[in-house]
């Protein structure tokens, strides 16, 4: 309870401190390259030599792998939270907080704090097996002529495109439900909720949101895995675990 009380104490100062500040829920630059690698010049000569059934397939197959690999590795325990390519810091709203707690000897629960955080996206990002699935199979043979012969992050701009929406939906309710279970997480939202009208237009709600940051960083961090499931596919022969997984990501080579 003592440490519940500091941290709400602490919140609030910091509130009235970071007027303006915004989460930044961006998808990083790393997420490119499902392809990376094979300019469109090549692309296009190779797809020209490869039947719409293969070069569909082939995709639907390389999507399902990378899929299947990203949400089996990331909603494990710690998938997330031992993971320091996708692992969810403090909101940005909340980084002056973060060094004071550590700095006044409440390193635990600051720890405590971003591992919720983690353990929330764990627990949600199963949810996008179904939605993916169904995006996978709904793809069209220009779709995948589309993704083959266009740049480097044509696949990811086009999975996620389709998915992310439903994904965002899916998984706020679980990280919702994650969130207010825990003692920390769940008095920092009450602290939001009821100190926003005393705030006023001092602070951007938004920014103070951790159901909101967990879900886009939790879509961040899937579509990282997924792009680097599909670069291995497409770079490494030895992760073609199909015939025609070697013959589609064979003919577009690097």
């Amino acid at each position: 309870m003592k440490r519940l009380v500091m941290l709400a104490v602490m919140l609030t100062v910091a509130g009235l401190m970071l007027a303006g500040t915004a989460i930044s829920a961006g998808l990083q630059d790393t997420v490119k390259g499902f392809f990376g690698g094979a300019d469109k010049s090549r692309a296009s000569i190779a797809t020209s030599a490869l039947s719409e059934a293969d070069m569909s397939g082939g995709l639907k197959e390389a999507l399902s792998v990378g899929v299947k690999k990203a949400i089996e590795l990331l909603g494990q325990d710690g998938g997330f939270l031992h993971d320091k390519q996708v692992r969810i810091p403090m909101p940005g709203a909340l980084s002056s907080v973060e060094k004071l707690l550590r700095q006044t000897g409440q390193k635990k629960v600051a720890d405590e704090f971003i591992a919720t955080l983690n353990h929330a996206a764990e627990q949600a990002v199963p949810q996008a097996a179904g939605i993916m699935g169904d995006a996978v199979k709904q793809m069209s043979v220009q779709d995948a002529k589309t993704i083959l012969s266009g740049p480097d992050d044509a696949a990811t701009r086009y999975f996620r495109d389709q998915t992310q929406g439903s994904l965002s939906m899916a998984m706020l309710p679980i990280v919702q439900q994650a969130t207010g279970k825990v003692g920390l997480t769940k008095s920092y939202k009450k602290l939001v909720d009821s100190t926003g009208g005393m705030m006023g237009g001092l602070v951007d709600k938004k920014s103070l949101d951790l159901d909101h940051y967990v879900t886009q960083k939790t879509l961040d961090g899937l579509f990282l895995k997924i792009a680097a499931e599909e670069k291995n596919i497409r770079a490494n022969p030895t992760a073609r675990t199909t015939d025609l997984l070697k013959k589609i990501f064979g003919a577009v080579k690097p």
